[in-house]
């Protein structure tokens, strides 16, 4: 890779890192609490594959928070060079689009393990984890931050101001990350809604990732792999088209 990439990375792990109290220690805070609330109400009276309900929700939460804080640091750092001018200094250089969207990418991954790292080390002391299949824990992590960091370029590029972002991260990542089995077994909803979850790609990081620990799931991993790798292959085919086009960059 080109010394642009590299120095793109650079800044764009800068970035997140600089402001780390909010951009790592406040989804950390966030999970923990959700943790000490719903396993405290519900610890003593629901098992998920025969794995208390404590250990069963801390992979779901850490997944999570990787998920919502890769997509959130690709598309903040888009919409705030669009809205301040600055992306005119990320587009003169001789990087290649193709440079461009893995220097994204990649630090949101980065910033997405950080969290999940942090969540996992300040959760797992609640409850007993396993780690039946590690492989798998960081296969899933790195595809759904990926997966994650990929759509909020598409949301980054799209979005003209903050509210438009706002809305793209309410009205459809949090939809997709909190209705995906984080909190729950998709076996304990009625049947139509179990076959909406399985439209939901989220469901199989969540459901892969979480097989990674106890060696139990919903769906076989490798049903789930193939759905990641699939949505993975597919909205990065459409983030490298728009980024080739110029569109809403260039033009």
């Amino acid at each position: 890779m080109s010394r642009g990439f590299v120095t793109l990375l650079y800044k764009e792990v800068l970035r997140f890192w600089k402001v780390s109290f909010q951009t790592v220690g406040a989804p950390v805070l966030t999970a923990l609490l959700y943790l000490m609330i719903f396993s405290h109400v519900l610890e003593s009276h629901v098992q998920v594959h025969g794995v208390p309900y404590g250990a069963f929700l801390i992979p779901g939460l850490v997944i999570m928070s990787a998920l919502q804080n890769a997509f959130a640091n690709s598309s903040s750092s888009l919409i705030q060079s669009k809205v301040t001018g600055s992306v005119v200094f990320v587009l003169l250089p001789p990087i290649s689009y193709v440079e461009f969207f893995l220097a994204y990418v990649v630090a949101a991954m980065l910033r997405g393990m950080m969290v999940g790292v942090g969540v996992l080390a300040v959760t797992m002391w609640f409850a007993p984890l396993t780690f039946v299949a590690p492989q798998w824990i960081l296969l899933f992590i790195a595809l759904g931050g990926g997966i994650m960091g990929t759509l909020g370029m598409i949301a980054g590029i799209w979005a003209d101001k903050f509210d438009q972002l706002a809305g793209f991260q309410n009205f459809l990542i949090m939809p997709l990350t909190m209705l995906s089995g984080v909190f729950y077994s998709i076996h304990s909803l009625p049947e139509f809604w179990q076959l909406v979850s399985r439209f939901n790609p989220v469901f199989y990081m969540i459901d892969g990732f979480r097989f990674g620990f106890f060696g139990v799931s919903d769906v076989a991993p490798e049903i789930s792999l193939t759905v990641v790798m699939a949505s993975f292959l597919a909205v990065s085919a459409a983030t490298l088209v728009l980024l080739r086009s110029g569109y809403k960059l260039r033009s």
